[in-house]
């Protein structure tokens, strides 16, 4: 456990019989920090939430939080809340009931409870609609209460699984910025649950990215997108080209490889075991790639188009390179420079990139 571990999770597995649900993870999270579990359906994100919460039992291992051990703490002990995807609005309740749901366990004055139950309406920009129904609620709406009735108890930790899930695309992005508000607002610490890159890349501090039940990498959002560690966490987070390489050497934290589609290259490495006759990928960004349409000097992959597709501010390219079995995929801004209705499919192009743009992953 770390100095600054609000929330520690140490050595934690979780077992349905002899099915593995996740492995033993390893994890601290800080005070005050916004902290995602990212991965695809069945990666164990959400059962490690639920261990957090209290609703599964850990198979081995402890989950701390403020500094105590929580295996023997049940759900509604512990300084925690949680918002669900499905927010679990109470029909028959208005608003301001709704929030005030979990104050009548303490007992305090009517007065009390109405003037904290107006706080949160005004957290969450929402003052006023305290005598409303659920049925006349949107969905945006629906959220803040969930969101509102689980900080009134002044949790330590929230937890939220998918909370946005159910939002159409616009209405979700709004709501990411409310969340980050929020939690900027309260300084608690938020662990949330998404299977969305962007949400995760957009709303966290740092990320957690999950497989099978073992986190692959935890880093910030710029970390994991600039540096991923591993050819899962590349291609989970946003989209990547792969090339397939052989290392033919190293001098100097440089790697000599050999790259499928373009051949002999020279590539600075940090911190790899990288030896002669390793198999490798060589990964890049698709808007790292540029286009042109006559042969540049130095380094290039030569190509033709093979689809286009027009997004308003931005283009994407399906390159057909020579020697490569997947086209390359290239994201380039719009502009007066560069017109997308001349890319046309069969047109020659060449590709080039800056120097730090390539990521050398161990297979």
């Amino acid at each position: 456990m770390t100095d600054d571990a609000f929330i520690s999770i140490r050595n934690v597995g979780k077992s349905y019989g002899s099915f593995r649900a996740i492995e033993e993870i390893s994890l601290d999270i800080a005070h005050g920090e916004f902290f995602s579990l990212l991965g695809a359906s069945g990666c164990g994100k959400t059962t490690l939430l639920r261990m957090l919460a209290g609703f599964e039992s850990v198979s081995s291992g402890e989950i701390y939080i403020d500094g105590q051990p929580m295996s023997d703490v049940p759900p509604f002990q512990r300084p925690v809340n949680m918002v669900f995807q499905n927010y679990a609005i109470f029909p028959h309740l208005n608003v301001a009931q709704n929030i005030g749901y979990g104050l009548r366990k303490l007992k305090l004055p009517r007065a009390d409870q109405d003037r904290m139950i107006d706080e949160m309406l005004e957290l969450v920009q929402l003052t006023g609609y305290g005598k409303r129904r659920a049925h006349e609620l949107s969905g945006g709406q629906r959220q803040r209460i969930a969101l509102a009735r689980a900080l009134i108890l002044k949790p330590k930790v929230l937890l939220l699984d998918e909370p946005l899930g159910a939002l159409d695309k616009q209405l979700r992005e709004q709501m990411q910025m409310e969340l980050r508000r929020l939690q900027r607002a309260i300084g608690i610490t938020f662990v949330f649950v998404t299977h969305d890159q962007e949400e995760a890349l957009t709303l966290s501090d740092r990320i957690a990215v999950m497989s099978g039940g073992e986190v692959l990498q935890v880093d910030s959002p710029s970390g994991l997108y600039e540096a991923p560690k591993t050819r899962d966490v590349a291609s989970f987070i946003g989209n990547m080209n792969f090339l397939d390489a052989q290392v033919t050497g190293r001098v100097n934290g440089h790697a000599y490889l050999d790259v499928q589609g373009i051949g002999k290259m020279d590539i600075p490495v940090k911190g790899t075991t990288l030896t002669e006759g390793d198999k490798v990928s060589v990964a890049i960004r698709p808007e790292k790639l540029i286009l042109h349409d006559t042969a540049p000097a130095g380094d290039a992959i030569a190509g033709e188009i093979e689809l286009t597709t027009y997004l308003g501010e931005r283009s994407h390219y399906h390159v057909r390179v020579p020697g490569c079995d997947v086209p390359m995929a290239i994201s380039s801004q719009n502009s007066h420079m560069h017109d997308p209705d001349e890319a046309k499919t069969g047109r020659p192009v060449w590709l080039t990139w800056p120097n730090d743009a390539l990521i050398v992953l161990e297979r």
